[in-house]
């Protein structure tokens, strides 16, 4: 058994397990890497302990320096426990229409909560962090959505890892929301073998899916112009919200919690695995779903289920 002298060197490394249960396709294997193994519980640990320690070593964040970001869930935790580890006081922009346990998680590590305005969204926390983030030069402001820390995360720990887990990778599947995985982990992985496909997964225009963003709303976060992300996608899949919940209720077929996000990658990645005739499908499993437990996307009426989504933030 390994001792590890902190809880932040647990993050990262996390297990690949194949779903190919649910594959629609029996010559394409469905691989699913369980970021909600990470200590915060979700891919986004990675990203916070990047942009801090990038801060720290480029003298950007200095001890006891208060911190500020905002967040629909998952990068606010991640930050707050990489910022209780090393002592930095947090505030996170939160819509007001989050999930409780989001707001729980955020408290239980010592964030400072600032409400923005639930029909905003995550863009409108975005805009207030920013604002406040001008008002207040001594606070550090890492914004996630615009610092290379985030994909260099996923270029250097996510990538490599699917290479040397599963180096006859054929197709990378996840998410779109600040971009940073696509672009870090589906960079690297061109790199290695250049005829690996890189397939992201958003919502429609105007409806919400956790986690994800349509690009064509409006907002494209400048991670994703500055490294080429139109060039190094190879295709965009459009996953609704009712097909989100139905694949993260199929996931419990085999054995798999997972937060809505995940259910979205895999319905993409089932619908990848149903366009090609052989082939190995990695997708990333955002976070896990114990912390979701709440809004009754398992157990009550499905219809319900999606409707509360449009309300409530769930990821």
């Amino acid at each position: 058994m390994t001792l590890y002298t902190s809880v932040l060197d647990l993050i990262g490394d996390t297990p690949l397990v194949d779903v190919s249960g649910l594959s629609p396709a029996p010559r394409v294997r469905i691989l699913a890497k369980l970021e909600g193994q990470n200590p915060g519980g979700s891919v986004k640990d990675r990203v916070a302990l990047a942009m801090v320690q990038e801060a720290e070593k480029e003298g950007a964040l200095r001890p006891g320096q208060t911190v500020i970001e905002s967040s629909s869930g998952n990068t606010g935790i991640g930050l707050a426990l990489v910022c209780k580890v090393k002592g930095y006081p947090l505030k996170i922009v939160l819509p007001t229409n989050v999930s409780i346990e989001r707001r729980q998680l955020l408290e239980t590590w010592g964030a400072e909560i600032l409400d923005s305005p639930g029909t905003e969204g995550s863009n409108g926390a975005m805009r207030l962090a920013q604002r406040l983030a001008a008002e207040n030069p001594e606070w550090w402001f890492p914004f996630q959505y615009g610092n290379a820390a985030n994909p260099k995360a996923h270029y250097e720990g996510t990538g490599p890892e699917i290479w040397r887990d599963c180096p006859d990778v054929t197709h990378f599947v996840a998410g779109l929301g600040t971009s940073g995985t696509l672009i870090g982990a589906g960079r690297f992985l061109k790199e290695r073998n250049s005829t690996i496909q890189v397939w992201a997964i958003e919502p429609p225009p105007g409806e919400m899916v956790d986690g994800l963003k349509n690009f064509d709303e409006g907002f494209v976060p400048p991670v994703f112009i500055e490294n080429n992300g139109y060039e190094l996608l190879d295709r965009k899949m459009i996953v609704g919200p009712r097909e989100s919940v139905e694949w993260t209720r199929r996931l419990t077929d085999v054995g798999v919690l997972a937060g809505i996000s995940s259910g979205a990658a895999m319905a993409g990645a089932a619908k990848c695995a149903g366009q090609i005739e052989e082939g190995v499908v990695v997708v990333i499993f955002a976070d896990g779903g114990w912390k979701y437990l709440s809004t009754g996307a398992w157990t009550d009426d499905i219809d319900q289920v999606t409707e509360r989504a449009k309300r409530i933030i769930y990821f």
